[in-house]
């Protein structure tokens, strides 16, 4: 066994075995890296420009994609590098502050994905109530609370993943420092840290998608007590693009933190992790400007305002 501190960092493997992925990957990494800088940056723009945006539906989305631009800036740079040549190594430091910032934004992701879906309930359930209920000190309490639990609980895993006693070969089975491939990666009793994972699961996946759904059973409910069509279309628009983005980001989570232990399931979980990190926070802006006709008004008037003549 060699200390964890050892300053020969990390190999972090990615899909080394099948180098004629990489090149292909690359590409496919670095254009959805580019659509999510754009895309992001775009909504984050809208919500802060245009007022008829300055809501709580908007606040949380903007937080969620600030999250976004956050949480791959973290991995794919490295990523990208790793893919594209021989080297594929991460110092020791470099792979505690990106196992620090995964794990802090990708809880505060699932957290915040709970607080949007609570949102769409109090506006589908209890519209006339919405203002007095979701009012902006709230909205300003429910972001900050999301932001410190995953602060918390990357405080709490970080450390302790880094200080198990890895093995000599380093070799990290993964794209990125994630702490299901470390604790593979340790030659000494992980069973400490397994049930530390077990408990962060349920806490940060498991609960808030217990109260997503519980969230969206009731607004089904209430949607199919409408009785204009006209309306159950409004309602479900304004929570179809949110369900969408829970069920891709929670579903490649899951299949990466509550996979079986065999190597078909590690080799699925590359791909699921690759998909989360890379693959839905670029689709996240597609979903929420194509099935919205807010943000695309919101678009077109920040357009048509570049072109005015002056």
């Amino acid at each position: 066994m060699v200390n964890q501190s050892s300053p020969m960092g990390f190999l972090l493997l990615g899909f080394s075995e099948h180098p004629h992925l990489e090149k292909i990957l690359f590409v496919v990494v670095l254009c959805s890296y580019l659509l999510t800088l754009l895309g992001n940056t775009l909504i984050l723009l809208l919500s802060t420009l245009d007022p008829r945006l300055h809501s709580p539906m908007y606040f949380f989305l903007s937080n969620l994609s600030f999250l976004d631009l956050c949480f791959t800036t973290t991995c794919v740079p490295q990523m990208l590098f790793n893919l594209w040549g021989p080297t594929k190594t991460i110092s020791f430091l470099g792979c505690f502050v990106q196992l620090f910032i995964f794990l802090a934004l990708g809880t505060t992701e699932c957290i915040l994905l709970a607080v949007m879906a609570f949102d769409r309930y109090v506006a589908v359930c209890q519209p006339l109530h919405y203002a007095t209920i979701i009012h902006p000190r709230l909205c300003w309490q429910l972001a900050a609370v999301a932001w410190v639990i995953g602060l918390v609980e990357s405080v709490v895993q970080t450390p302790s993943t880094l200080h198990l006693p890895f093995c000599p070969h380093h070799q990290v089975d993964d794209f990125v420092c994630e702490v299901p491939a470390l604790i593979r990666l340790s030659c000494g009793d992980t069973t400490y840290n397994e049930i530390q994972m077990a408990v962060a699961s349920v806490f940060i996946l498991v609960v808030p998608l217990s109260l997503i759904l519980v969230s969206y059973g009731a607004i089904a409910r209430a949607v199919l007590r409408i009785r204009s069509a006209k309306g159950r279309r409004k309602a479900f628009g304004t929570c179809s693009s949110h369900l969408i983005v829970v069920t891709l980001f929670y579903s490649s989570v899951i299949a990466v933190y509550l996979q079986p232990k065999n190597p078909y399931a590690q080799e699925r979980g590359k791909f699921f992790g690759l998909f989360y990190a890379v693959g839905t926070p670029s689709l996240n802006p597609l979903i929420y400007t194509l099935r919205n006709k807010e943000v695309k008004r919101a678009l077109k008037r920040l357009l048509w305002k570049e072109v005015e003549p002056t």
